[in-house]
């Protein structure tokens, strides 16, 4: 009997074991934006002092994980990091590290530039009002720059999510991963099998990705219309 393969995403416990993997890739994409961003907001605005060493030195730390290849960055602190420090921390927690510290490193420098961005007579109109250097952050740049740094950040946030795919490398249950053994499994039975599941897959991170670029061109569009 010739089957047309999509019969195996509802074989078994296959479409169960997909949604699971597919909640792996993003329970991990969140929290590792979560503590990326907060990192990187601490960074960005450290970037804006007067300091030429902390500025060179945080520099440098957005350049490292601009150049090295995320693959690279997760096989450093999958093999690398418990072999030297005797680290014991499943794969997942690893990828959670790996990718929190390279959204630090990317959100550093988008919170930079909105900070930056913000009108200087904001800041003088803020001190005029005899605001202190601390109340002026909090009430007059760091409100704006909000507004500013929104877009980067959802575009940043689809760029985690679709990153995930790498997690299988590090032998990470995601969704890629499960699709892989899934496709192996039925290989002889389904033999277009692996058509219906990465066609799948893909629509799976379609529905997680779209809506977040959508709201991003929004905000953009919206911003610029405030101009």
């Amino acid at each position: 009997m010739v089957h047309s393969g999509i019969e195996v995403l509802f074989q078994g416990k296959n479409f169960l074991r997909l949604m699971g993997g597919l909640w792996t890739s993003v329970w991990i994409a969140g929290v590792s934006l979560g503590f990326g961003l907060l990192l990187g907001t601490f960074l960005g605005v450290l970037r804006t002092l007067k300091n030429a060493v902390l500025r060179i030195v945080l520099r440098l730390y957005l350049e490292f994980f601009r150049i090295v290849p995320t693959i690279v960055l997760l096989f450093l602190v999958y093999y690398i990091l418990p072999r030297q420090f005797h680290v014991e921390v499943s794969a997942e927690w690893m990828a959670v590290l790996a990718f929190s510290l390279w959204v630090s490193a990317e959100f550093s420098d988008i919170v930079r530039g909105a900070l930056e961005s913000v009108p200087k007579h904001q800041r003088e109109a803020g001190l005029a009002l005899g605001l202190t250097k601390g109340q002026l952050f909090v009430h007059v740049l760091m409100p704006q720059a909000f507004m500013l740094e929104l877009p980067a950040a959802i575009n940043l946030a689809t760029r985690v999510v679709k990153t995930t795919s790498l997690l299988m490398i590090i032998s990470v249950m995601d969704v890629i991963n499960v699709g892989q053994q899934i496709i192996e499994a039925n290989n002889q039975q389904y033999p277009s099998g692996v058509f219906w599941i990465y066609g799948f897959i893909f629509m799976l991170y379609f529905i997680v990705d779209y809506p977040l670029s959508l709201i991003s061109k929004m905000l953009q569009q919206k911003f610029s219309a405030n101009l």
